[in-house]
């Protein structure tokens, strides 16, 4: 190695992987970016995301000054300290006609990858005093979290695969090969796959396309877009029939076993198998496989997660891994230890504090869901949204139905991004806040250390200082709490919220945690400090998952419940859709799907990313495109009730007959099209409100 080139480690932050990186940099210019062999959860891996680390530190698209849109509508340059002012002064204005309300705040997925957002903005959210608190949670992840309160008592209260030790992997509605797991942080798949296939493992794949990893799988099973529930269903209806349950360890902390039984006594496989697309046969094997491996887990994802049932999915995915002998097990489903305690003890959450004020969709984990946003900013009354604050995201291509946010967002009277590109939502702004980013802030991951395979921990320093002008995230959130929290505070107070900083909280944050030099308010003179964790640049390893229960259930009774009373009255609604006349299958269904080289929308700008198998196209099955008289590579139009779009055709098997995928994140340019101008805001999921975009009728025509 040249004398003058150096190293940085750090852990990627763009995806759920928070692969381990090693930056080879000299005089500032970044000379290569590698997988770190000796990251303990990555151990080298590495996807072509984090190459483009550069390439977004290096964009000439990146916004790095505040920008003030004027009269005519031009973008003009001004200082931190006048856009501080004029923020501060417009909310507080707007909060004093129309009311605490009036305001709106949303958090795009990036927040939670970013250490200095988690830690301020829950602040800057409290200084608003505002029941419109919207985030990307609602769009594909908020039936994993209610799920987790009604079962544990608290919304991270989320089971991780033991993929690393199991003996039977069933994966549903997810593509753990493309996301390198999502809400289950495991870089490298492909190699945790193998390693699960060579000690003579099974992974079995349900899902509507042969995904990547359907393709890997021993076996693959196509489900009907929508359907999962039922599925899951009789796969625990076996259970009982079969006299397979076993739930003899957990017996002392369980309650709800006989109530579950009762309410899948009608879900048979010769009941939902035609309608699943699953044969009786094949239903009855996987249950019995499932439940007579010696460790097995279920692990389901978007696809379960964003369609009419998704908290019902996520529900009996764990009661199926808790049913089967599966849980807080070695090889089965199982909870992270984190270095820093994410999860704290408090009054468990009850039911929904309050509503949407339009169509009274419910708060969850102190937010409405994304899909009433567009309304509750259109319709007149108290309480109607008159200004909007969007972070790091860009709710006009990913929410449902955007092209109605967009439209929507024209009718308010101020608009703030604090973002770093000026894109599809953030051109609606009359000022854009751009923070310093990616390889010039420090990273410690609070979140996806909570839901990683192992339990490791890692600190990455800033890379490159940021211009001597730049704020990061958690300064903006900071001076804009300071104005605007209009709460009576001691000067004990004062001093306190003027001390923190990312990494002074942080290191508190490791003291105190599991491994801390202050654990259990004793302590500990060998424990974790920031300082000791930074002696580590590749990261410090605590070993695999351990079992946790029932000392860390978070429940008022310590118990874990298998039969809330709302989901299982919802059962009863799934009976009546589906066997009652209600459900009637449609003639194409449209689901999405993600690629390895893309996450987000503002990641199709950058070059690296844009080419290779990262194409927006829509794939059908050759039948289907017979069927339709379509042709492959032909250009076609895509309708839905909400919208239409142009789009490539791609005819190829990996689709089953009926179902077209389109991948989510793209914008609406040459390059591809917004799955979310044919989704539809209205259909989501009743007891979370989570968005239900999988399973969205279409008609396929040629353009």
């Amino acid at each position: 190695m040249p004398s003058n080139l150096q190293l940085h480690y750090r852990a990627c932050n763009l995806c759920e992987a928070t692969c381990g990186l090693i930056i080879e940099h000299q005089k500032g210019e970044i000379i290569s970016i590698k997988g770190d062999a000796k990251d303990p959860l990555s151990k080298g891996y590495l996807c072509p995301k984090a190459v483009a680390l550069q390439d977004i530190y290096h964009d000439p698209d990146r916004l790095k000054r505040p920008i003030r849109k004027s009269a005519d509508g031009e973008w003009l340059e001004i200082s931190w300290e006048a856009a501080f002012d004029e923020v501060a002064n417009r909310i507080k204005t707007i909060q004093q006609k129309y009311g605490q309300d009036s305001v709106a705040f949303y958090q795009g997925n990036p927040s939670v990858h970013n250490l200095g957002t988690m830690l301020f903005s829950r602040g800057f959210k409290k200084a608003l005093n505002s029941k419109n608190q919207y985030s990307a949670t609602s769009m594909d992840q908020l039936p994993h979290h209610l799920a987790a309160i009604r079962m544990f008592g608290h919304p991270l209260m989320i089971p991780i695969p033991d993929i690393d030790r199991t003996d039977f992997f069933l994966v549903i509605g997810a593509n753990p090969l493309a996301s390198n797991g999502s809400m289950m942080t495991a870089p490298g798949m492909s190699r945790r796959i193998k390693s699960l296939q060579d000690r003579e493992g099974k992974m079995v794949v349900i899902d509507p396309r042969k995904s990547e990893t359907a393709q890997k799988a021993d076996e693959y099973l196509p489900v009907v877009p929508g359907t999962d529930v039922l599925l899951l269903l009789a796969l625990i209806h076996e259970l009982f029939r079969l006299e397979l349950v076993d739930v003899s360890k957990s017996e002392s902390y369980l309650k709800g076993v006989e109530l579950l039984k009762e309410a899948v006594a009608e879900f048979s496989p010769a009941k939902v198998s035609s309608i699943v697309g699953i044969s009786v046969r094949n239903i009855e094997q996987l249950a019995i496989e499932f439940s007579q491996a010696k460790s097995a887990v279920c692990y389901g994802r978007m696809g379960v997660s964003v369609q009419q049932y998704g908290t019902l999915c996520q529900w009996l995915i764990n009661a199926l891994n808790i049913l089967s002998g599966n849980f807080d097990k070695a090889g089965g489903h199982m909870f992270t230890t984190p270095a820093v305690k994410v999860r704290k003890a408090g009054r468990p959450p009850g039911p929904p504090r309050w509503k949407s004020r339009v169509s009274g969709q419910p708060e969850v984990i102190g937010e409405l869901p994304i899909a009433v946003l567009a309304e509750e900013i259109t319709t007149p009354g108290p309480g109607q949204i008159k200004a909007f604050i969007c972070s790091a995201g860009n709710p006009v291509l990913s929410s449902p139905n955007g092209t109605t946010l967009d439209t929507a967002l024209n009718e308010l009277e101020f608009m703030v991004s604090i973002d770093i590109y000026l894109n599809e939502t953030s051109r609606h702004a009359d000022i854009i806040l751009p923070p310093a980013t990616g390889l010039e802030v420090d990273h410690y991951d609070l979140i996806f250390n909570a839901l990683a395979v192992r339990n490791t921990a890692k600190y990455s320093p800033a890379l490159f200082n940021p211009t001597t002008d730049a704020r990061s995230d958690w300064q903006i959130f900071k001076t804009l709490t300071k104005r605007l929290d209009t709460s009576k505070k001691s000067w004990l107070q004062k001093m306190s919220f003027n001390w923190q900083t990312p990494n002074r909280l942080l290191n508190l944050a490791l003291k105190t945690g599991p491994y801390g030099k202050l654990r259990n308010n004793r302590f500990n003179p060998g424990g974790l400090t920031l300082s000791k964790l930074k002696k580590h640049p590749h990261g410090i390893d605590f070993g695999p998952l351990k079992s946790v229960m029932p000392k860390l259930l978070f429940t008022a009774d310590k118990k874990i419940d298998l039969a809330p009373a709302d989901f299982i009255s919802e059962v009863e609604a799934v009976g009546n859709y589906f066997f009652n006349g209600h459900y009637l299958q449609k003639p194409l269904v449209l689901i999405s799907r993600r690629h390895l080289r893309s996450n987000n929308s503002w990641m199709q700008g950058i070059e690296r990313l844009a080419g290779g198998s990262n194409k927006c196209t829509l794939q059908m099955n050759p039948h289907d495109a017979q069927a339709n008289k379509l042709t492959d590579n032909a250009v076609v139009k895509v309708n839905s009730n909400t919208g239409s779009i142009e789009v490539t055709l791609e005819v190829t098997d990996s689709m089953m007959p009926g179902v077209v995928s389109l991948p989510h994140g793209w914008s609406n340019t040459e390059r591809g099209a917004s799955i979310n101008n044919l989704t539809n805001e209205n259909k989501i999921d009743k007891l979370s409100g989570n968005a239900a975009f999988s399973g969205i009728e279409v008609q396929v025509s040629s353009a």
